[in-house]
């Protein structure tokens, strides 16, 4: 047995490693791939395009807008002058918020009366727009209470301020809350999932295509030692992948590894005992390899969505919550970041272990079956 395996093994070795474009393929990629995310995924929102219509251009309107120019939230990009201009900076996204100013904000706030000011954001993507209306409803927050306590000393005098309650914030893990550190493990288990069924997906049925299926199967190698010998060296790839994106990881984008590698390392074997498990699954019940990649960009793209890497599993309807328990990426998620920014060990992360292991038993169980009835 061993010796057939090996010899099985030694075959994908060189079928992998003889085609330079392939090894492009396998290393680089995924690389390139981290970084391409690492920069692109990400909720944080600064920098925001701001349009300012000013009508009143008094003391009072420009020291508002010098307060969110001096946030680091918001940029100003335009100042229109007239009500087409407000609609033509809106419809052609020139700006994501605009402030408007009516002609009475300097003369109401000097009055002490509530003087209005209109915030006008880009909805299509609801997201940004409630972050920086949540931005905006801040700096003028402040703004307004600052002017009131103005008014109150011009009024009584000097006086002493009335007791307020301050929140004192600290987040741990993840003390400077950037996003990037949340997301960036997530990529590297989407980049190893993805990788893992491209190669897997394609073994079996590249067999056939080329026509040597029927030789394996008059030799006297199970379908066990078919399939070890096919995975074994993807698996090998897949931790060797997993290895270099997270030195990217940590010391490109500089984000902390607080747990234990071997942890890490664990939890990656069993994810890709259920990720390699899937795409031979599809490989033996696909004709074509063409037919599998399209079968492993249909498994992808939906275990992505239901992963929790984008959306939270908790916000979704309760039969698609059922269905993420079949999902291995949403427990690796949980264990990668765990070990990246928490530093959990397997005391804690002992479900997700135990998942992983079910599931991709279960799945290999399916794969080996289905092959031995692709052999009778």
């Amino acid at each position: 047995m061993i010796e057939r395996i090996r010899h099985m093994l030694i075959k994908e070795f060189l079928q992998v490693f003889r085609d330079p474009k392939m090894l492009r393929v396998i290393f680089v990629l995924p690389v390139i791939q981290v970084l391409i995310f690492g920069y692109a995924v990400t909720t944080d929102v600064r920098h925001v395009a701001l349009a300012v219509f000013d009508q009143d251009n008094s003391i009072e309107s420009r020291e508002m807008v010098a307060r969110f120019e001096k946030s680091k939230y918001f940029d100003v990009v335009a100042r229109p002058r007239s009500e087409q201009e407000v609609l033509d900076v809106l419809n052609n996204s020139r700006a994501t918020a605009l402030l408007r100013f009516d002609t009475r904000f300097g003369d109401d706030l000097r009055a002490g009366r509530t003087a209005q000011l209109q915030l006008l954001l880009d909805g299509t993507d609801s997201n940004t727009a409630g972050i920086v209306a949540n931005y905006a409803t801040r700096i003028v927050g402040d703004y307004s209470q600052n002017v009131l306590l103005e008014r109150t000393s011009r009024l009584l005098g000097p006086m002493r301020q009335p007791g307020r309650v301050e929140v004192a914030r600290r987040a741990w893990f993840n003390e400077n809350l950037e996003s990037r550190n949340f997301y960036v493990p997530g990529v590297i288990a989407l980049v190893v999932m993805l990788v893992s069924l491209m190669l897997t997906s394609m073994a079996v049925v590249r067999e056939k295509e080329i026509g040597t299926m029927e030789q394996i199967i008059v030799t006297p190698i199970r379908p066990i030692e078919f399939i070890l010998g096919k995975t074994a060296p993807f698996a090998l790839i897949a931790m060797v992948n997993v290895v270099i994106i997270s030195l990217v990881a940590v010391f490109w984008f500089e984000i902390p590894i607080r747990g234990t590698v071997l942890v890490l390392l664990a939890g990656t074997l069993l994810y890709l005992l259920s990720t390699l498990g899937i795409g031979l699954l599809i490989s033996t019940v696909s004709q074509t390899q063409q037919q599998a990649m399209m079968s492993t960009f249909l498994f992808f793209l939906p275990a992505m969505m239901l992963s929790g890497f984008l959306f939270p599993i908790a916000n979704m309807p309760e039969p698609v919550q059922w269905l993420t328990y079949v999902n291995p990426l949403r427990y690796f998620l949980v264990v990668i970041r765990a070990v990246f920014l928490k530093g959990t060990g397997l005391d804690i992360l002992w479900p997700q272990f135990l998942a992983l292991a079910i599931v991709g038993i279960v799945t290999f169980t399916v794969a080996v079956s289905r092959f031995r009835k692709t052999l009778a």
